[in-house]
């Protein structure tokens, strides 16, 4: 069912250590409108879509998913490539560090660690569709948010591709609402 490409969804090569961006953008590795919220969301999900066309929109871009959180992952590691610990103190990752040493944990980027309770799966497809749709729009928003933070292309190109798929999981995520919609209606 599952195949592993060893590649990256998109390219990433951060030639400079920034700490601060790497803080901001660990909230796409574990925060409430995170990737891994996500893929968790949709996995979980798919199991109660009434058809396969459902079933598997929700699993391809559960895997999506966990392709973006790789790409998160190695943005983090290669923005704080190198640090000091006091460039970790500095940009207030000596909390982080004190638990997870230079290793990567989701967190959002205060350092609130990952919880189920960002992602809901109540039963209803129409429900679940709905928060689907939502969550895109919220990562795409704290993806625009992490632009505005980013200084350098490197950074900015990334987040803009996974932006752009957020955009791309909201349409398809709407298209599927109103096939079910129709559907529901229909019977």
């Amino acid at each position: 069912m599952y195949k592993y490409e060893k590649k990256l969804n998109y390219p990433i090569n951060i030639k400079s250590k920034d700490l601060r961006m790497a803080k901001a953008l660990n909230t796409q590795f574990g925060g409430s409108n995170s990737e891994l919220a996500a893929a968790l969301r949709y996995f979980t999900q798919k199991f109660n879509m009434p058809d396969e066309k459902g079933k598997a929109l929700l699993n391809d871009i559960a895997c999506e998913e966990l392709g973006h959180v790789e790409m998160i992952a190695t943005m983090f590691r290669q923005l704080t490539k190198g640090a000091t610990i006091e460039e970790l103190k500095e940009a207030g990752l000596d909390g982080f560090y004190a638990d997870h040493g230079k290793g990567l944990y989701p967190t959002d980027a205060e350092g609130v660690p990952f919880n189920v309770m960002y992602f809901a799966s109540t039963g209803d497809v129409l429900a679940d569709i709905s928060e689907d749709m939502a969550a895109e729009q919220k990562a795409r928003a704290v993806y625009e948010n992490l632009i505005d933070l980013a200084t350098t292309e490197d950074v900015i190109g990334p987040l803009l591709f996974l932006r752009q798929r957020e955009i791309v999981h909201f349409t398809r995520f709407k298209e599927l609402f109103d096939h079910y919609q129709k559907l529901l209606k229909d019977n």
